[in-house]
C-alpha cells in the first residue's frame, strides 16, 4: 500500500466549547492544531484540512481546506468524503484521517493502521483502544473502545460512502462494519484524548507543558 494522504478533521461546530475552531485554541506556544499538523505530516505524504466557513482563517497553515460536500453539518463522514475526493484529484489510494482537537494522538497512528489493513481489498481501520479508556466512545464486537475519527480510509469506496450520506447515514461505525472494517488497538487511551470543554483545554495545557 502507498503512503496516505492525511486529512485534519475540523468541520465540526465545538458547541461545547460555545462554538468556533478547537483546533485554534491555544496550547503550549501555539495552537492545538499545530500540534495535530507536526504529529500528522511526518506520517503521512500531504495534508489537507476538513473544515467549513471562510477557509481564510487558516491561511497561516499552508493546508488545502476541504469544506464537507454535504450541506448542514452531517457529522465527520462528510470529512471523509471530502478527503477521499480530495485524495481521488492527487491520485491516491488511501487517506488517513485524524480529529483537530486530539493533540497527542500516536506517533505511529497510520503504521499501525496500515499493518492492520494488510490483506484487506479495500483498506478500512479504525483506531481502538482497551474497554475502559473511554467508554462513551463505540464499542466493537470485540470489546475495544473505537475512535471513529482517527482512521484509514480507502479512496475505492468514496461513491459507497457519498450515496449513504446522502440516504441518511451519520454513524462512521454503521458503515466501516458494512465493509467489514477492522480496528488497530492502541495500548494508551490517553493518546486520544480530545479537547470538548474548558476543562479538557486547562488539562492539555498541563500535559503540553509536562
Amino acid at each position: 500500500m502507498s503512503v496516505p494522504l492525511g486529512v485534519i478533521l475540523a468541520g465540526g461546530q465545538a458547541t461545547r466549547m460555545g462554538g468556533g475552531d478547537k483546533g485554534l485554541l491555544p496550547l503550549g506556544e501555539g495552537v492545538i492544531l499545530d500540534r495535530v499538523i507536526a504529529r500528522l505530516a511526518p506520517q503521512v505524504a500531504a495534508v489537507a484540512l476538513n473544515a467549513n466557513g471562510d477557509p481564510a482563517r487558516f491561511a497561516g497553515f499552508g493546508l488545502t481546506v476541504l469544506p464537507d460536500p454535504i450541506a448542514d453539518y452531517p457529522g465527520p463522514l462528510a470529512g471523509v468524503l471530502a478527503g477521499l475526493d480530495w485524495a481521488a484529484g492527487e491520485g491516491a489510494e488511501t487517506i488517513v484521517t485524524v480529529a483537530a482537537d486530539t493533540p497527542f494522538f500516536p506517533r505511529d497512528l497510520v503504521a499501525r493502521l496500515a499493518l492492520a489493513a494488510e490483506g484487506m481489498a479495500h483498506p478500512l481501520v479504525l483506531a481502538a483502544t482497551p474497554r475502559g479508556a473511554e467508554e462513551t466512545k463505540s464499542m466493537s464486537s470485540g470489546g475495544q473502545v473505537r475512535h471513529p475519527t482517527f482512521g484509514l480510509w480507502p479512496v475505492a469506496l468514496r461513491d459507497d460512502l457519498r450515496e449513504g450520506l446522502k440516504d441518511g447515514l451519520r454513524k462512521i461505525v454503521l458503515w466501516t462494519d458494512r465493509h467489514g472494517g477492522r480496528e488497530a488497538l492502541f495500548d494508551d487511551g490517553d493518546a486520544f484524548f480530545n479537547v470538548n470543554t474548558p476543562e479538557d483545554l486547562a488539562l492539555a495545557q498541563r500535559r503540553a507543558g509536562a
